[in-house]
């Protein structure tokens, strides 16, 4: 019996909530499993990029000719050579601004400005060395809130890529470095701080941190007649298609893009990151190009905003919240990639999930001469997060109200507007809120320690709205032995969509997950997906997977109807098409096409009735204990609870909750990227860039998911893979001030930073040793 037939013989009846393991685990502990970056093709070049070493300047001259003259080069080529085969050389999802290689302006330090193509990689490396670039240097801005009223201008002009519904609003303006100011109005602010009991101001800041998939950025690209596949390590496919074909004015039918499992992804390899200039070095080259990056190459590449938050608050002696006003500053870096909606979908959250009458937000896309910002696990909702539940805090130790108790007082329940005037329906926020305070026992006694080491603890919550509108189409076929295969262009990078997709089909088809196939995403074959992003693929292409599931079980039923069969009760498509056919033959196709509703906010006021089809929530309560002679901690408990309502694969979500907030652990305690005065990274490697090890992580993780329903989701769920992101930074923060008495505002919190606020509390100088 092979294991399709165990499989079938052991089928439970349901699919979902079955704990099931990744249908790729095999092939991954293996090494069978497929990765584009092992990807070798007969007469492959490899690309190695020359890079700018300065911040912001014009390009006098680039001297290539020592690098062609090297052996073993087959070619160096510049703008002036990508010109050739793409007369308009700029790309980007909100706007048209990076051009592939750098065009009369470098705007940071590692901007891509030549490339050097060999048989061999090290001998292209080797290349980039000898080649020697003049640039008159140009002043440069690298601070978030400074570039957003600077007379340094980033860029002379912006470009509106137009190509997504949510921002087709943008507009280019010239003499500025904000590409996105959205703005959320709600009832009269002025009046409620005026009239407010207490009124509490802050500024929290975040740090520019990077991705790390351990998978670096590779694409492959190869050049037919009049066609161009690109094998990418993409988190974004069918978006790549379209921007590529744009670029080169050719039909999207001309352009295959092709990807694999990815080794992680955390949104770096969202939209296009390495595939224009591997497409534009192919079409020059005509043979296929490998552009690989190293380590350290991805650090210049794509990056998390770094951010600074003004957040005021009016309060009753109460605790009740009656105004929040916030002005929130992105650091997108030279090239706005996906700021913009990163900036307007995580914008309108910085009250928080709590009800507030009265609201003011601006939330600025700031260019700087920084490397660029994008998509990054939580897509921004960790660093609005920080700043109002770090607040909440404040507020409750300064009105002596128990935190939890504060926040039960404020939060938004099912029913409720939202600020933006969406109605709140299937967010478990109190319940969340609850259940973490109940695991972390927050209402028996708490012993605060004695001695030089002393305990504190904290609470944090927070939510995401889901990006919308976009759209997921895919297709199942049953074949003429009764096997299916699923065609979906969501990508698995390890966070088994491969395994849930084939629950969802298998849940409608009365067929065991195990027997199902998931193709992986390649333009020529699997239909249209915006991209894999934001939480967004169980509930989009969960529910195109069902519709298409279903499509083909009403198909299976007409068809037993016209062969005078049961068309009711579990259908095998096998049987049907063996009676049709006369033999194991033709397939039932059935097709879904999925994309929720939304109504677009009023530009003025950023109010919508329906500015997302669900909210996604996640609370953390951590224990700590700190020395007091020298500011180091460790966390000593770490509870994480999220509502992703229906789980679709329990075994699955439980990692996805320890993996969200350990990564959340490392940006929260370890990780910046580290500037000098002139913009250039300090630490673009792992002996000084430092992710989180076995000994920076709690030995004991807890994991919930509360007893929820999305009830618009795919057999009731919705996404998590962000979920448990949201609270780690400020319940930290937290317990380290209930611990030790001082309240830090800017992360990483190290231990560096408790000593030194430790100190100026006591009023004692720095020690020396």
């Amino acid at each position: 019996m092979n294991r399709n037939d165990t499989a079938a013989a052991t089928a439970p009846e349901r699919q979902i909530g079955r704990h099931l393991d990744r249908l790729e685990s095999r092939a991954k502990v293996t090494g069978r499993a497929e990765y584009i970056h092992n990807l070798v093709l007969p007469g492959m070049l490899h690309a190695k990029i020359f890079r700018s070493t300065v911040a912001h300047g014009r390009i006098v001259g680039i001297d290539v000719e020592a690098a062609r003259a090297l052996e073993g080069v087959h070619a160096v080529y510049t703008a002036e050579d990508i010109l050739r085969v793409i007369p308009v050389p700029y790309y980007g999802p909100a706007f048209h601004d990076q051009p592939i290689l750098a065009i009369g302006k470098v705007h940071y330090v590692g901007e891509p400005v030549a490339v050097v193509l060999a048989s061999d990689p090290h001998v292209a490396e080797e290349a980039t060395h000898l080649i020697v670039a003049d640039y008159e240097e140009l002043p440069a801005v690298f601070d978030e809130v400074e570039a957003a009223s600077s007379g340094v201008h980033v860029h002379d002009t912006l470009k509106p890529a137009g190509t997504f519904p949510d921002l087709k609003h943008l507009a280019g303006r010239s003499g500025t470095n904000v590409a996105l100011d959205f703005k959320l109005r709600r009832g009269d602010p002025d009046a409620a701080f005026a009239a407010a009991d207490h009124v509490f101001e802050h500024t929290f800041r975040t740090q520019q941190v990077m991705h790390v998939p351990l998978e670096p950025m590779v694409s492959v690209a190869e050049a037919g007649d009049g066609t161009l596949t690109i094998h990418t390590a993409s988190q974004s496919p069918s978006f790549v298609r379209i921007e590529i074909a744009r670029l080169l004015g050719w039909a999207e039918n001309q352009v295959r893009v092709r990807t694999a499992l990815l080794g992680g992804g955390f949104g770096a390899k969202l939209y296009i990151k390495l595939e224009a200039l591997a497409a534009a070095l192919a079409l020059l080259a005509r043979r296929p190009v490998r552009v690989a990056l190293t380590m350290e190459e991805q650090f210049f590449t794509i990056t998390k905003h770094a951010t600074t938050v003004r957040i005021k608050t009016a309060v009753t002696n109460d605790g009740r919240i009656t105004a929040r006003k916030c002005d929130v500053y992105w650091n997108g870096g030279a090239y706005a990639d996906i700021g913009p909606r990163v900036t307007q979908k995580s914008g309108f959250t910085a009250t928080g999930p709590y009800e507030i009458d009265n609201v003011s937000i601006d939330s600025y896309a700031v260019y700087t001469n920084l490397p660029p910002a994008g998509a990054f696990r939580g897509f921004g909702i960790p660093q609005v997060v920080w700043p109002y539940e770090s607040q909440a805090d404040i507020i409750a130790r300064a009105l002596k109200i128990d935190p939890v108790e504060f926040r039960r007082k404020n939060i938004l329940r099912d029913g409720r507007e939202h600020p933006t005037g969406t109605v709140m329906r299937d967010a478990a926020l109190e319940l969340v809120l609850d259940r973490v305070a109940d695991r972390l026992r927050w209402n028996e006694p708490f012993d605060h320690g004695s001695g030089t080491v002393k305990r504190g603890r904290g609470i944090g919550i927070g939510f995401k709205a889901l990006v919308a509108p976009t759209t997921s189409v895919a297709m199942v076929s049953l074949g003429g032995d009764g096997s299916c295969i699923v065609y979906s262009s969501t990508v698995d990078m390890g966070q088994a969509s491969d395994t849930a997709m084939a629950l969802v089909a298998g849940e409608v088809l009365g067929i065991a997950a195990e027997r199902i196939k998931v193709i992986h995403p390649d333009t020529d074959v699997t239909p249209y997906d915006m991209a894999t992003l934001g939480s967004r693929s169980t509930f989009h292409m969960g529910h195109a997977v069902r519709l298409a599931a279903e499509d083909a079980l009403a198909k299976m039923r007409a068809l037993a109807a016209e062969l005078g069969l049961p068309s009711d009760g579990r259908l095998d498509a096998g049987v049907l098409l063996k009676k049709k056919y006369g033999m194991p033959a033709g397939n039932v196709v059935g097709v879904g096409s999925f994309m929720p509703g939304y109504v677009k906010p009023d530009a003025e006021t950023g109010q919508s009735p329906d500015i997302t089809p669900n909210w996604m929530v996640g609370g953390c309560g951590v224990e700590v204990e700190v020395d007091t002679e020298t500011g180091h901690f460790r966390i000593v408990r770490f509870e994480n609870v999220v509502d992703c309502g229906t789980p679709l694969n329990p075994k699955v979500v439980d990692t996805q909750i320890s993996g969200a907030a350990i990564m959340q652990l490392g940006l929260t305690m370890l990780e910046r990227m580290e500037f000098d005065a002139t913009g250039q990274l300090r630490n673009a490697s792992f002996s000084e860039y430092k992710i989180p090890g076995i000994h920076d992580i709690p030995p004991v993780i807890g994991r919930e998911v509360v007893d929820a329903h999305q009830a618009n989701g795919p057999f009731g769920a919705k996404g998590v893979g962000e979920s448990a992101t949201f609270g780690v930074a400020s319940a930290i923060a937290e317990a380290i001030e209930d611990a030790v008495g001082v309240r830090l505002t800017a992360l990483p919190l190290t231990p560096e930073a408790v000593y030194r606020a430790m100190c100026a509390a006591r009023n004692e100088p720095l020690s020396e040793e």
